[in-house]
């Protein structure tokens, strides 16, 4: 048969990654699709011609980042009925659903198995294993460089600075890293898996999001007294008015299956009555670990036993903002008589009800540390105005989520 000619629209970590890997894997590739594949043309941004290549492919696999110059590509490519693999994430969560519109109407394979969580496949087994299954939840942590960043802050008790330095002089973090950091590069992600999920329209401008720049050594130092671990998650589920697509810090208690995936490694938990919960854990970053996602998506799309599957139509479904959570609430307090029962208080006036608490420190300089049982995220703000007006207060009260869902 004739060769599988691929055009590769980017050279970068990821790109070169994929030129080396398909060169290494080319008979593999041959034995499972009965095409040999070759790169026919390479786009950067600084050389190559896209016509050019586009003519002379027969698969585009788009490497090369960003999104208005991508969107242009993808879309010209899958209107001259050509076959595409992104790895693109910004791209999917902004423009989506008109790509994935043209992919069915041309009849042609979309792949974005590199899109989110490098090389776990937890998007094939959205689109595959678990189509027929109603989702109820997602928890992910898709970003390995926050991850890292606090699994070093539990392992060394260093500051957030120190840890983003290492994670910057190890590679893990980029010289800018507000996206990662900030939790704009999780919404992305999380926006992609939502859709997936729920077959619901979810744009990243859906996604409320927030990142780790706040977190402190002693968030993390009180998290080892309740038995918590602290990750930026990312959730999608479903709500009895809709759906709740978030991205946050999080201390999760020891039996959940997330609480122990450290260092740069990437999981994401499923949870539906039919199956309870799965989760799928790996690397989530890196040229290689990418550029085999990417391979993946391109033998799909090639292979005898048929490319991958349109994705289905997206329905209009109302997005959440305020969701229900359990909430770890640190303050910096006056040590007076009634400092505690009058934080009890206004706590009890919205309905919300302390797990447990912590006190540190004694006199003008003392530290009040509690869980809150789960209850709607606007009335906590509520009460934490209220907290903070009171004359012993010497700081604005901070408040971090927990997920208090532990699996056997």
């Amino acid at each position: 048969m004739r060769p599988l000619r691929i055009g590769l629209l980017g050279h970068g970590t990821v790109g070169g990654a994929f030129e080396r890997l398909l060169s290494e894997r080319a008979e593999r590739v041959e034995q499972l699709t009965g095409r040999r594949p070759e790169i026919v043309g390479v786009l950067t941004r600084t050389g190559g011609d896209f016509a050019e290549i586009l003519e002379r492919s027969d698969l585009i696999v788009e490497l090369i980042g960003g999104v208005d110059d991508a969107l242009d590509y993808v879309r010209r490519a899958l209107e001259a009925d050509r076959d595409v693999v992104t790895a693109n994430k910004q791209l999917l969560s902004r423009h989506g659903e008109e790509l994935w519109q043209l992919a069915r109407e041309r009849e042609r394979s979309l792949g974005f198995e590199a899109a989110v969580a490098g090389v776990v496949p937890v998007i094939r087994v959205l689109r595959e294993s678990l189509a027929g299954t109603r989702i109820e939840r997602i928890h992910g942590i898709v970003n390995g460089t926050t991850n890292f960043i606090l699994s070093e802050m539990a392992r060394t008790s260093c500051s957030y600075e120190t840890a983003l330095a290492e994670a910057q002089r190890l590679g893990y973090a980029e010289s800018n890293p507000a996206d990662d950091v900030g939790g704009a590069d999780a919404a992305a992600k999380m926006a992609i898996l939502a859709r997936l999920a729920f077959d619901a329209r979810v744009h990243i401008d859906d996604v409320r999001y927030e990142g780790i720049e706040q977190i402190t050594a002693g968030d993390i130092a009180y998290a080892r007294d309740f038995g918590l671990a602290l990750k930026l998650i990312g959730t999608a589920e479903r709500t009895r008015d809709g759906i709740s697509v978030r991205v946050h810090p999080a201390f999760l208690y020891a039996g959940h299956p997330l609480a122990s995936v450290g260092g740069s490694f990437n999981a994401v938990t499923v949870e539906s009555e039919a199956i309870t919960e799965i989760t799928m854990s790996g690397p989530g970053a890196g040229g290689t670990q990418t550029a085999s996602a990417v391979l993946g998506d391109v033998i799909a799309a090639v292979s005898a036993a048929g490319g991958a599957r349109p994705m289905p139509a997206a329905t209009a479904v109302p997005i959440i903002e305020d969701a229900v959570s359990a909430f770890y609430l640190h303050m910096e307090v006056a040590d007076r008589p009634g400092v505690l029962a009058q934080i009890a208080q206004r706590l009890g006036e919205q309905g919300a009800s302390i797990k447990s608490v912590i006190q540190r420190g004694l006199g003008e300089n003392a530290q009040l540390v509690m869980v809150i049982h789960p209850l709607l995220e606007s009335r906590l703000r509520t009460a934490i105005e209220a907290i903070g007006g009171l004359d012993f207060i010497r700081s604005q009260p901070r408040k971090i989520r927990v997920i208090d869902e532990e699996f056997e």
